[in-house]
C-alpha cells in the first residue's frame, strides 16, 4: 500500500560525500618534506627595521629554501602567519599531512608561547628553531626561548641563511634517524 502521492519504488540510497583521508600522502622513498613556518611580523622582512633584519624578504628566503631543498632531494612547504593559532594548527597537522620535520621561526612568540612549545612536543616530527638575528645578542627579554626545549636544534644570527642552514641540519638529522 502506498500513501496518496507517494511512490511505490524503493527509496534510493544516497552516498555520503567522500571525506578526504588524513593519511600521509604518498611520497618517494627518501624524499623528506619539511614544513617551514614563520610567525608574526616576518612577512615584513626586507621592510621592517632593515638595520636589524636586513633587506632580504621572506619570499626571497622561501625561494632560496626551495632551491636548497631540491639540491638536498627534499621538498619544503613555506607558510607565514601573524596568528599563533594558525601556527599551532599547522604544527598539529604536520605529521598527518606527510611532513618529516618542521623549521619554525616563531618571531616574538619565541619568548612567550607555551602553546607553541606544547604543539611542538606533540607534533611527532622533529623541529628546528630558526631566527634571522641572534636573540642572545639582543635585548634581555629575547634571550629566553620557550620553544627551544621542544626542538632538536636552533640556528640563529645568519640572516636569511639561517633558514637554509637549519634546513640542511634538519635533513641530516632526519636521514641519520632512518
Amino acid at each position: 500500500m502506498t500513501r496518496r502521492g507517494a511512490s511505490a519504488q524503493a527509496p534510493r540510497r544516497v552516498r555520503a560525500p567522500r571525506v578526504p583521508s588524513r593519511r600521509r600522502p604518498a611520497r618517494p622513498a627518501g624524499l623528506e618534506r619539511v614544513l617551514v613556518l614563520s610567525g608574526p611580523n616576518l612577512d615584513r622582512l626586507g621592510r621592517r627595521e632593515p638595520e636589524i633584519y636586513g633587506t632580504t624578504t621572506l619570499n626571497q628566503i622561501h625561494d632560496r629554501l626551495a632551491a636548497a631543498a631540491r639540491e638536498l632531494g627534499a621538498e619544503v612547504v613555506c607558510r607565514q602567519s601573524n596568528h599563533e593559532g594558525a601556527l599551532i594548527d599547522w604544527i598539529n597537522m604536520a605529521a598527518e599531512d606527510g611532513f618529516s620535520g618542521i623549521l619554525l621561526n616563531p618571531g616574538a612568540l619565541t619568548h612567550t608561547s607555551y602553546a607553541l612549545y606544547d604543539a611542538l612536543r606533540g607534533a611527532a616530527v622533529p623541529a628546528v628553531e630558526v631566527h634571522v638575528t641572534n636573540p642572545d645578542a639582543r635585548e634581555p627579554f629575547r634571550r629566553r626561548s620557550r620553544i627551544a626545549p621542544a626542538c632538536v636544534g636552533r640556528v640563529a644570527g645568519f640572516g636569511g641563511d639561517s633558514y637554509v642552514l637549519a634546513l640542511r641540519g634538519l635533513i641530516d638529522h632526519l636521514r641519520i634517524r632512518r
